[in-house]
């Protein structure tokens, strides 16, 4: 048996702890042998590969982004994108391949399966724990808890000039990372974009919040939308999946705090460093399982499945279901933090 590997989407914290998982069981225990597509779908397109066994997995349990590269390919909008892994698979020989990736990555994965019987199991992962039918995916541990720091550093220059700042965290269209990081860093407000924000609430909550003389942390999600208003972008080109740029929020909603209270508002975009770095103990912990757990469906011949967290058991999972539907903040969760927003 000769299994391909590949990262595709967005780099996150935790993924070369899933390629050593599957690297170190299925070599040691199922005697298989492995080749890694470089760039996510464009590698396995194009045929450029990296050699992959126990040596070349060494070391890289801390490491941050991948060894394999990423990118955000896919093979369905490439010129003979299908043919292309299809003769790939067939040229190195590999009988099974392992999708480590978010929404984009693992509905390619699904379709592949589904529609030309490639044999494919998903391992999921992305900062901003979008994917349904898992209750978290690795990457967002360790994103929340470098927002939550960059909260914290901010309270005491905040305080220290009497300013408002507006905290800019990823998570696209779902507002998990702005929650927990908001919540855990005692921001006093949170905006996320499964609720749409009214400005003039916002403005109200950062004065009652001067009023008690502290300075106001607001922290906003790249996709929170004003209630009169529409998505702010940093610009309108879209990928190969059809997602715009989100960022400009953060920015656009310090202008109009400062407009219309008078006070002081800067801006800070955590941006890419919130997906960067050493992964946490908990994101190595949960890459390594997901790891384990996908050679083992691969030795079982349990394709067209996803390796998931359910409570603290790894399940499978069909990708297509994983990927019908972004996993979105519930109001009800969203409402219970609401005692601290002003």
């Amino acid at each position: 048996m000769k299994v391909g590997v590949l990262t595709g989407g967005g780099d996150c914290p935790g993924l070369n702890a899933v390629i050593r998982a599957v690297v170190r069981k299925g070599e040691q225990e199922y005697g298989y042998g492995f080749v890694g597509f470089k760039d996510g779908w464009r590698g396995a397109v194009e045929g450029a590969t990296v050699p992959l066994d126990i040596p070349a997995v060494r070391g890289i349990l801390p490491r941050g982004g991948t060894i394999l590269g990423s990118s955000r390919t896919n093979p369905f909008k490439t010129e003979n994108g299908v043919r292309g892994i299809k003769d790939n698979l067939a040229k190195y020989e590999v009988d099974a391949l392992i999708a480590i990736g978010g929404e984009d990555t693992l509905g390619v994965a699904a379709k592949l399966y589904e529609e030309y019987g490639i044999p494919c199991v998903g391992v999921p992962k992305t900062i901003d724990n979008d994917l349904s039918a898992t209750d978290y995916t690795f990457g967002f541990d360790t994103a929340v808890g470098i927002a939550t720091e960059a909260i914290d550093r901010l309270h005491t220059t905040a305080e220290s000039h009497m300013r408002v700042l507006v905290v800019e965290v990823m998570g696209r269209h779902a507002g998990w990372i702005a929650l927990h990081s908001g919540l855990a860093g005692g921001a006093n407000v949170i905006l996320i974009p499964e609720q749409r924000f009214d400005v003039d609430q916002v403005c109200a909550w950062v004065t009652s919040r001067f009023k008690a003389s502290y300075a106001p942390i607001v922290v906003v999600a790249e996709g929170a939308m004003p209630t009169d208003g529409e998505m702010v972008l940093k610009d309108a080109t879209k990928d190969s999946f059809g997602h715009v740029r989100l960022s400009g929020v953060g920015e656009w909603l310090a202008k109009e705090i400062e407009a219309r209270t008078g006070k002081e508002a800067r801006t800070t975009v955590l941006g890419h460093v919130q997906r960067g770095g050493t992964p946490s103990a908990f994101d190595r912990w949960l890459a390594t399982r997901f790891g384990l757990h996908a050679i083992d469906a691969v030795r079982d011949g349990d394709f067209g499945k996803m390796v998931a967290l359910k409570g603290t058991d790894i399940v499978r999972v069909p990708i297509a279901e994983a990927t019908a539907k972004l996993k979105t903040v519930d109001p009800a969760l969203y409402r219970e933090v609401g005692v601290f927003f002003g």
